[in-house]
């Protein structure tokens, strides 16, 4: 068992931290407070390969396992966590719906662009009326020539307002229950689709949060990703994913947190001396190295696990659990460490801990993950 990166996994982190320090660190505060996302640097992204990190390269993609992943998400949140939340969305839910169940048609009609990084994806499940009861859904795909009309409403839908391509899900027969839910592919600009209320949000403000409709939206049988009613079961695959996607994304925000607190605990002094040099400040980052280590190394045993082609339902949501309780812990002694300071958006610490709370929240609460967890335990 080895607890190291390899030298090549050492050359992305490097490489990914060092955009982010020169290309996303001076914009941090402007973007958040302007909720703006940058696509003027989806070239750049495009040019680092993190638009298809997942993505086999015959697909245009990187061909990166899942440690390269979560080390690239941890990377662009320990600097912008808005960054990594949109690039996580976009590799773990839509990118990885079509590219878990999608046929070679669909995967080289819209796997291929998004890999490459000439589209943004965005993925639909939650609505108004279902948020952890996924399956008590309304919004419905009706058959009709040739294809499927959709009405309803998702909401919270990571880039939502931008993305060219939308996998969502819809009933497709009620009386199955989650056994009736089917995923669709949709492109924007598709008559009856439409983009509606952007959320104002506590933090992650510069990822993009919308809410979007479907209004007699027509889509075309090709656009059915898999066989019709496989929708739920999909899903359940794409989130065993992206619940690693989020572990890692907290681990990022935890380390950026911390290092901010390690900074100012040097540099500040009080009666005379450093305030790192008091014991109950040196207690609290001790806590927090020590948190962040155990995040991380369970993020890693999820993502070396699917990286095999393991089934990491447990071990995802353990990791997700934990990464997103200690990112909002971290955050929040960063904050007590930084004191008045930290409550002012002059320094960081402030950002870190209102952009912590949606990793508990996000692909499953922590009470949902707690639940996966213990019905996993209760089979054996």
């Amino acid at each position: 068992m080895d607890f190291e990166l390899n030298e090549d996994q050492q050359q992305i982190k490097q490489s990914i931290r060092q955009f982010a320090e020169a290309e996303l660190a001076p914009h941090v505060s402007e973007w958040d407070e302007a909720q703006h996302f940058p696509l003027e640097l989806r070239p750049k992204f495009a040019e680092l390969g993190i638009m298809g990190v997942l993505v086999p390269e015959e697909y245009g993609g990187a061909g990166m396992g899942y440690i390269e992943y979560a080390t690239i998400i941890e990377e662009l949140a320990r600097v912008d966590p808005s960054i990594g939340l949109a690039i996580a969305g976009h590799n773990s839910l839509g990118v990885g719906h079509i590219q878990i169940a999608g046929s070679e048609k669909q995967k080289q009609k819209y796997l291929a662009p998004l890999a490459r990084g000439e589209h943004f994806a965005a993925w639909g499940l939650t609505e108004p009326s279902s948020g952890s009861d996924a399956s008590s859904m309304r919004t419905t795909a009706v058959r009709r020539d040739g294809g499927w009309v959709l009405n309803g409403t998702k909401n919270f839908i990571t880039n939502a307002s931008f993305a060219e391509t939308t996998v969502a899900l819809a009933i497709t027969d009620r009386a199955t229950g989650s056994h009736g839910i089917s995923a669709f592919i949709i492109e924007r600009g598709t008559k009856g689709f439409s983009v509606a209320k952007k959320e104002n949000k506590l933090g992650m403000r510069a990822s993009d949060t919308a809410s979007l409709v479907f209004d007699d939206c027509f889509v075309p049988g090709a656009n059915l990703i898999g066989e019709v009613g496989q929708g739920f079961v999909q899903a359940m695959k794409v989130l065993d994913g992206g619940r690693i996607s989020i572990a890692a994304l907290g681990v990022g925000i935890a380390q950026g947190a911390y290092e901010a607190a390690l900074k100012y605990a040097k540099e500040r002094t009080q009666f005379g001396r450093p305030i790192a040099e008091f014991q109950a400040i040196q207690f609290k980052l001790a806590d927090m190295a020590t948190q962040i280590d155990a995040a991380r190394l369970l993020t890693y045993r999820a993502a070396a696990l699917k990286s095999r082609g393991k089934t990491t339902t447990r071990e995802s949501s353990m990791a997700k659990l934990y990464a997103s309780e200690v990112a909002v812990r971290v955050a929040e002694e960063s904050v007590q460490i930084h004191g008045g300071y930290g409550y002012i958006k002059d320094y960081p610490a402030e950002k870190y801990w209102r952009d912590s709370k949606l990793c508990t929240i996000g692909e499953g609460t922590s009470e949902i993950q707690r639940t996966v967890i213990a019905r996993q335990l209760l089979r054996n």
